[in-house]
């Protein structure tokens, strides 16, 4: 009878490099980018709703120049 011997090595050298500071960079830009995205929409819902009531694009600078000089 003969006595044979296995062995199975695993080579696996996987090196995961997470950079904090890359993580940090996309909440930052998520932080900032989701207020300045809802803030500029409700800035361009503000300017139809004012064309709208002003009676349209030209009357609504003609009432914005007036409300200005007075």
């Amino acid at each position: 009878m003969e006595n044979t011997t296995a062995f199975a090595k695993d080579r696996s050298n996987v090196k995961v490099k997470d950079n904090v500071n890359v993580e940090l960079n996309r909440l930052g830009i998520t932080l900032i980018g989701v207020p300045s995205l809802l803030i500029a929409c409700w800035a361009v819902a503000s300017l139809f709703s004012g064309m709208i009531s002003s009676g349209g694009p030209a009357n609504l600078v003609l009432k914005f120049f007036v409300a200005i000089n007075g």
